[in-house]
């Protein structure tokens, strides 16, 4: 949700204030659904720990439940699939959503004559992309 995220924009005007902006982009979507999935997936997974340690006897017994433990098991698979693509696509709109030439270009004051606008620093990203990877 980059469009509750303000930024002041200086002004370089004499006696002017300085101007709000804000990011563009709501990148929350993708984001929740990956999270929403790993938490289900370690439900099901504490669930089906129990089964297997607390009632083996059951498991085994029954030929229905290892079956549907199996479908299970493949859906969360495609779904953390789906998910983890859907969180890479949805960092790489966050990160050019908030790269610094992006933000500079937006800023109406930075297209002035004369004057020149640096971000300072880059963004550090990586912890973002390990997120991906995992």
């Amino acid at each position: 949700r980059l469009y509750q995220i303000p930024f002041e924009m200086p002004n370089c005007e004499d006696g002017a204030e300085a101007r709000t902006l804000y990011l563009v982009g709501d990148f929350s979507a993708p984001a929740e659904f990956f999270v929403t999935l790993g938490v289900f997936s370690f439900l099901y997974s504490m669930a089906a720990l129990v089964l297997y340690l607390r009632f083996h006897s059951l498991y085994t017994e029954n030929t229905k439940l290892p079956f549907a433990d199996f479908c299970v098991t493949v859906c969360f698979a495609f779904f953390w699939l789906v998910a983890a693509a859907a969180w890479g696509k949805g960092l790489s709109d966050v990160k050019a959503a908030t790269r610094p030439s992006t933000l500079i270009s937006a800023m109406g004051v930075c297209q002035a004559e004369g004057v020149a606008c640096s971000a300072g620093t880059t963004p550090a990203m990586g912890l973002a992309n390990i997120s991906v990877v995992r």
